[in-house]
């Protein structure tokens, strides 16, 4: 591989080598001086005939020697580099022709990112050579490359609420300046990372850096800031900004020992085990240079070059993230793909095209695989599990759990697995995990192992990682890095290091104390870490499940010895048990399981359930618990008496309730079963909290001893004997047969104090035995809940919830819109009208239907003269939004402070009266009608009135011009136009000789005349000034955002290219995308067929889906076809029709269980039916209703779906419905 990767080297002119960081050997990069020209044995790629080919880069050489070598791979003069991650990202090379990696880079995004450095100059693609170490890393490479060329990046994640990072922090603010408790935690939630950093977890790092724990149980935790609670400020102490200076930073210190020179110069550092393996003499590489070891000191290692001599491989021992599960399932696709592929040349053909291997590596893989199947039947991939089991060299079982999804899957895995076997067996069990799977050595009397041992529920594998993690050497190798990071472990000068066996020895004493203190923030934010940054949980719960479903197999196998995909991880097993130096002590493994799983819940960020779990379903859940459903309740007094015992006690009527019907009377078949039970002793009656009440016999000594009842004579000596726990067993009884509760249901239940049952409940929470949590949907307090019944519950609202998260079909979108939008409102007045207008703002809908049918339709017994009153108030105002016809327009109604967000500019209107009248309305402001015709006279016009009335509409439609009243609007639909009848002119309109003169063509302004026709009436003004100050476009997009969520509910393109929004959908994409960002909206595919760019309201969705299911039964709904809570036509296509329905202003559809039957075209003259029509004649009634409610003065049908009336059968039913026959059809007037 050295003489191949050299080879590529001398054939480009600059050359990367990536050598992956990590536990492997490698030649670590030294800030080392030049080297000494050695031989080509030794020197490899280093050096050859005394020409310096490779230098080394890495993140701790000095600044000055890292920049000196960057520039001199820019210029070509380099022929390589080697680099670990430092080449990455921030750097300029766009000299380097080619990358050279060694090793998978294990993630598709290192992977871009190292091919990336090659190839920067315009129009050159970047090239890359990867050298697989092994067979196992080859097929990783494979995966990467082919998910590389996808562009199939990995899902990127970022920390949340590291508190030891933000002990950190808080230090080093309070180290300059004062700073308010509040103002303080407002700066650290403007971060990403603690946006959800809760008061509580909060409070406990004030407490911890304020000294608030014992002083004298914590030798090395002295308080670093002073908490001042009575004024609410923190302050820095003496020695707060040299603590924060000299611990800055998150890298945790590994103990590393500096490599030095004799005259001090610094050649690179050393892992702190290898130091310790090594003596004085000693030769070791480092770089492309061997050096001798002259002096171990405390802190340093002293060296002088040693040229020509050969010299051991030094190693790291570093933490690789592990494989992402991304990657681990392409991983396990790549393989089941290939050994599905029936021929070889294709699968070679595959592999060669797709994942960039040359012949040999090709077929290198395809026999990896071969002998894999042939030594164990199958291949792990992402659907298949293999459990091998062999015997080592020492004659122990060791059994292996391939499978390729990582380590981040593997560790929380095999951490769950030590929980469970330790437990089962009473030993510890030796167990390592890698990126291909686990492995483990059975104890000496163990030779069996169910592969159901391996598998777990989804339901409990978090919770048996969570119990198990303090246990584990990670757990205590993280609590270091934690302590450190949050300055509990300082380091007392910057330039001297911290051994590392000192660092486990302070952190192990912290552990020790802090374990006491389930609150202790480094123990959660240790817990936090390796549950959130190290491990992937959800990927292993999702894998447990399709294990347990079935859509991942586990094949078992025993070979004879270890398999070519198990020999990948045996080769780590050694080198992770030599090194086994961060386990905590059995007493300190014992104390760190009482972890505040409330504080933990907060630093995870996890939901309360009470946002996840559904009501009803807990309702129903309670029902069956209590007996109280249909197969669960009691036939005879066996049963009767079973209920007493799960239950608990019960009223006769509770029996009663329980009790399944028969004939005669329940309550007197159950009183017979009491008094049976009674006579026999199984049962006994007494009173208990006010209510006479029967019990289970055996729960004699709980009822009196837990809740004070008093026994009747003549019970059996063992049920009176004393228990050890009768008000616990009580209120685990009470937990088990109920849903989520709180503490004074049980008291309430026995008749005793509250106190009393809190503090017990508290205890069984703390033993295990129950949980609290927020778990009612509406609930204030925090409830109690027994573990399996909630359970039971997330796995009933999961099984719900997935039904629910599928689409809903699209007419029940037509069914949710009426309702979300209020339709058939009874609300009324003034203030009901204003709700209404603050849904509908901004539509423009047309003016014919407005109040007819969209603002009536709202509310009951809409009176215009409401509107009126909100216009001339100045609170609603309406503008136009474009002509429909010659009388007939679309117009929006805004409230005025919300005019410039959600009214568009105007398109200004062209022509010399136009002029006129804008510029009477601009100089003058607010004018009636005759000042715009004095404005028309004065610009010398020679136009009647009728044009000056035709341009005043022009700008009215335009949105240029609008009105005090809606009185001009209606009269104009209505067709109210003419001057009316001629009158004599009233004296005061003879005062003017020159108003009272007229001829034909040119105004006439003399007598009542002068008040124009109905359609002008009322004073007219501008739109500009209502749009003024322009608000910002992201201003103004966010405000049509909040208004279209809140009129639709749910928004699609669809919705917003219906209303013809400023910038369409794609004005308001971002803004709802930083809605959801922000929660106030979600995101989904909701509504199928509507593509999948669909943003709602959360209460919305959970309405929505609330109509997924048909209401046969509802009555119909009659909405304008312009309606904004009508979808046909806009957000939904019209379904088939004989007709050709259209939103056409004044046309109606009648809708049925959200399925459109009829749609009534303006004027009534003729009608389309659709699907349903014909079986169902409750359209029928719904358009007479038309016409009883006023909405239209008559309907009169010429055609249904373009054919006579009277030709069609739709006669004979509409004339039984009322209809009369007509001259043109069918008529229907009141």
């Amino acid at each position: 591989m050295a003489r191949a990767a050299r080879e590529r080297s001398e054939q480009e002119r600059d050359t990367p080598h990536f050598e992956t960081a990590g536990s492997s050997p490698s030649a670590r990069p030294l800030d080392a001086p030049p080297p000494v020209p050695l031989g080509d044995e030794q020197a490899g790629i280093g050096a050859a005939e005394g020409v310096e080919l490779v230098k080394a880069h890495h993140g701790s050489i000095s600044r000055q020697r890292r920049l000196l070598i960057e520039d001199e791979l820019k210029r070509g003069e380099l022929k390589g580099l080697v680099a670990t991650s430092t080449l990455e990202l921030g750097i300029d090379m766009g000299a380097v022709d080619l990358v050279v990696q060694v090793a998978s880079p294990g993630s598709v995004a290192s992977g871009l990112q190292r091919i990336g450095r090659a190839g920067h100059r315009v129009g050159e693609p970047s090239r890359g050579r990867i050298f697989p170490k092994h067979r196992a890393d080859l097929l990783e490479a494979a995966a990467v490359v082919e998910r590389m060329h996808a562009g199939e990046v990995e899902h990127t994640r970022y920390l949340r609420n590291p508190i030891d990072v933000a002990a950190q922090q808080i230090v080093a603010m309070c180290a300059m300046d004062d700073w308010p408790v509040e103002r303080m935690a407002a700066v650290l939630r403007r971060s990403a990372g603690f946006v959800e950093l809760s008061d509580e977890v909060l409070q406990s790092v004030l407490e911890l850096l304020s000294g608030t724990y014992p002083a004298e149980e914590f030798s090395e935790l002295r308080p670093r800031v002073v908490w001042d609670r009575a004024n609410g400020v923190l302050r820095g102490r003496a020695g707060s900004q040299r603590l924060a200076v000299t611990n800055a930073g998150t890298i945790p210190d590994r103990g590393l020992f500096g490599v030095f020179l004799p005259d001090g110069t610094r050649v690179g550092e050393l892992d702190e085990e290898m130091v310790y393996e090594s003596r004085v003499g000693e030769t070791f590489l480092l770089g492309a240079t061997t050096w001798r070891i002259v002096e171990i000191t405390f802190e340093r290692v002293v060296v002088t070059p040693a040229p020509g001599e050969l010299g051991k491989m030094p190693f790291w021992h570093g933490d690789g993230p592990g494989r992402p599960i991304e990657l681990g399932r392409a991983v396990g696709s790549l393989v089941r793909e290939l050994r599905a592929e029936g021929d070889v040349d294709a699968a070679t053909a595959r592999l060669r095209q797709r994942c960039g291997l040359d012949e040999t590596a090709a077929d290198n893989l395809l026999a990896y695989l071969g002998d894999q199947a042939a030594a164990t039947g199958a291949v792990p991939d992402d659907r298949t599990v293999v459990v091998e089991r062999f015997r080592d060299e020492i004659g122990d079982w060791r059994v292996c759990v391939l499978t390729p999804f990582g380590a981040q899957v593997h560790a929380p895995w095999g951490v769950a697995l030590q929980a469970r076997l330790g437990e089962a067996w009473g030993v510890d069990v030796d167990l390592m995990w890698g990126d291909d799977g686990i492995v483990m050595r059975l104890p000496e009397a163990i030779d069996e192992l169910r592969v159901d041992d391996l598998m777990f529920d989804p339901d409990e594998v978090r919770d048996l990682v969570v119990g198990r993690l303090p246990e584990t050497s990670m757990f205590a190798s993280r609590f270091r890095e934690c302590a450190a990071r949050a300055l509990l472990l300082p380091r007392r000068r910057p330039d001297q290091r911290t051994p590392l066996w000192q660092q486990r020895q302070r952190a192990a004493d912290l552990l020790s104390v802090a374990a006491k203190y389930p609150s202790f923030p480094v123990l959660l934010e240790t817990t936090r870490e390796c549950l959130n940054d190290v491990f992937d949980l959800p990927a292993l719960v999702e894998l447990m499940a399709d294990l347990r479903n079935r859509r991942v197999r586990v094949v078992a196998v025993d070979t004879a010895q270890a398999s070519p995909f198990a020999q990948s991880l045996l080769f780590s097993w050694i080198a992770v048990y030599m090194y086994e130096g961060d386990a905590p002590l059995a007493e300190r493994r014992a104390a760190a399981l009482a972890l505040d799983r409330d504080l933990l819940r907060d630093l995870l960020g996890a939901e309360e359930l009470r946002e996840l779990l559904d009501a009803g379903v807990i309702a129903d859940i309670e029902l069956e618990l209590q007996r109280l459903v249909a197969g669960s309740q009691a036939r005879d007094g066996d049963e009767a008496h079973d209920l007493l015992r799960v239950l608990g006690p019960l009223t006769l009527d509770e029996l009663v309730a329980r009790t399944a019907p028969a004939p005669g009377s329940d309550a007197e078949r159950v009183a017979g079963w009491v008094r049976t039970l009674v006579e026999q002793r199984r049962a006994l009656e007494t009173r208990l909290a006010g209510r006479d009440v029967v019990a289970d016999a055996a729960d004699a000594a709980r009822l009196r001893d837990g809740a004070g009842a008093a026994l009747p004579v003549g019970l059996a000596a063992s049920d009176t004997e004393p228990v050890d726990d009768p008000l616990g067993d009580l209120c685990v009884r009470y937990a088990r047969t109920h849903g989520p509760f709180l503490a004074r249901d049980v008291a309430r239940w026995l008749g005793v104090g509250e106190q009393p049952v809190a503090a017990r409940l508290a205890s069984l929470v703390a033993e295990g035995r129950l949980l609290r949590g927020e778990f009612r949907p509406g609930g204030a307090d925090r409830e109690y809940c027994d573990a399996e019944v909630l359970r039971r519950i997330r796995r009933r609202c999961l099984a719900e919830l997935r039904q629910e998260v599928e689409p809903v079909p699209p007419e029940a979108l037509a069914r949710f819109l009426p309702q979300w939008q209020g339709v058939g409102g009874r609300r009324r007045g003034v203030d009901a009208l204003a709700d209404v207008v603050a849904q509908v703002q901004g539509a423009p809908v047309a003016a014919s239907v407005l109040e007819a049918d969209v603002l009536a339709g709202r509310m009951a017994g809409y009176k215009p003269a409401d509107l009126d009153q909100l216009c001339t108030s100045g609170e609603i105002v309406w503008v136009g939004a474009g002509a429909l016809g010659a009388t007939d327009g679309r117009v929006r109604l805004v409230f005025r402070d919300q005019a410039a967000l959600l009214v568009p500019a105007a398109e200004p209107c062209d022509g010399a009266v136009h002029d006129a009248l804008r510029d009477r309305l601009r100089d003058r402001g607010a004018s009636f009608w005759p000042d715009l015709v004095a404005a028309a006279q004065a610009a010398s016009l020679p136009y009647d009135t009728e044009t000056v009335l035709a341009a005043l509409w022009d700008l009215v439609w335009a949105g240029e011009v609008t009105n005090d009243s809606l009185t001009p609007l209606r009269a104009r639909i209505t067709g109210h136009r003419s001057v009316g009848p001629r009158r004599q002119p009233s004296r005061a309109g003879r005062t003017s000789p020159r108003a009272g003169r007229s001829r034909r063509g040119r105004l006439r302004l003399g007598g009542l005349n002068a008040t124009g026709p109905p359609s002008a009436a009322g004073r007219w003004s501008l739109v500009e000034p209502l749009l003024s100050p322009k608000p910002a476009p992201t201003e103004s997009a966010l405000a049509r955002a909040h208004q279209l969520l809140d009129r639709y509910g749910v928004v699609t393109r669809e919705t917003a290219l219906g209303e013809e929004s400023e910038g369409g959908f794609a004005g308001v994409y971002p803004v709802l995308k930083a809605l959801e960002e922000r929660g106030e909206a979600r995101r989904g595919y909701f509504v199928a067929g509507l593509g999948a760019a669909q943003f709602a309201l959360p209460g919305a969705v959970d309405r929505l889906r609330g109509t997924r299911t048909p209401e046969p039964d509802a009555p119909p709904v009659v909405l304008a076809a312009t309606d904004p809570a009508q979808p046909y036509g806009a957000a939904l296509s019209w379904p088939d029709s004989r007709g050709r329905p259209a939103r056409t202003a004044g046309a109606h559809v009648v809708l049925a269980d959200g399925l459109p039957l009829v749609m009534l075209e303006r004027g009534g003259r003729s009608l389309a039916t659709f699907e349903g029509a014909e079986s169902n004649d409750v359209w029928i009634e719904a358009i007479i209703g038309l016409v009883k409610d006023g909405r239209l003065r008559k309907v009169e049908i010429a055609k249904v779906d373009g054919q006579p009336v009277r030709e069609t059968p739709w006669a004979a039913r509409l004339e039984t419905a009322g209809f009369t026959s007509a001259y043109k059809g069918m008529l229907y007037r009141t």
